[in-house]
């Protein structure tokens, strides 16, 4: 059994990482999740993510997909249809056959931009889009700094 970490510290030490903090405190007491359905993540680009998860026996409109403050939560409902299940014996069953939620924390500016299911894996691409304002751009280094250029347009007038 694990004992409970305080992350507190963090929030002291760091600061404008409060957010690095309360994920690090977040993904700590999130109960354990099951490992159904198994999945897959995939990076195929720089920036272009994808998630495989095995979804076999899932109808496209038993699966929910929701993103939402960077978290993507995919959702499996199973119909509940009691004389199908009635009529059915199984010697053996080895295909779960129950209701699942997974969730996927997202970092910062990745957006989910779609999902298809193929030969019972269900696919979801994933991208980060940078805003212009937070890339890296370059500065020209000109003779006079801009504040000097304007002191001197000001006296001149």
């Amino acid at each position: 059994m694990r004992t409970p970490q305080d992350f507190s510290p963090l929030y002291r030490s760091f600061i404008g990482f409060d957010h690095l903090a309360s994920l690090i405190d977040k993904a700590s007491r999130t109960e354990k999740q099951s490992g159904y359905p198994p999945y897959n993540v995939e990076l195929l680009a720089d920036d272009q993510y994808r998630i495989t998860m095995a979804v076999a026996g899932f109808a496209e409109e038993e699966l929910d997909i929701e993103s939402r403050q960077n978290t993507l939560i995919v959702t499996g409902t199973k119909g509940t249809n009691k004389t199908e299940q009635t009529e059915r014996k199984f010697l053996y069953q080895g295909i779960a056959d129950r209701n699942f939620e997974r969730k996927f924390q997202l970092g910062d500016h990745v957006k989910v931009i779609g999902a298809f299911i193929e030969n019972g894996l269900l696919h979801i691409d994933l991208e980060r889009e940078i805003p212009e304002a937070l890339k890296p751009r370059k500065i020209a280094i000109n003779g006079k700094s801009l504040l000097t250029a304007k002191a001197e347009q000001l006296s001149q007038e």
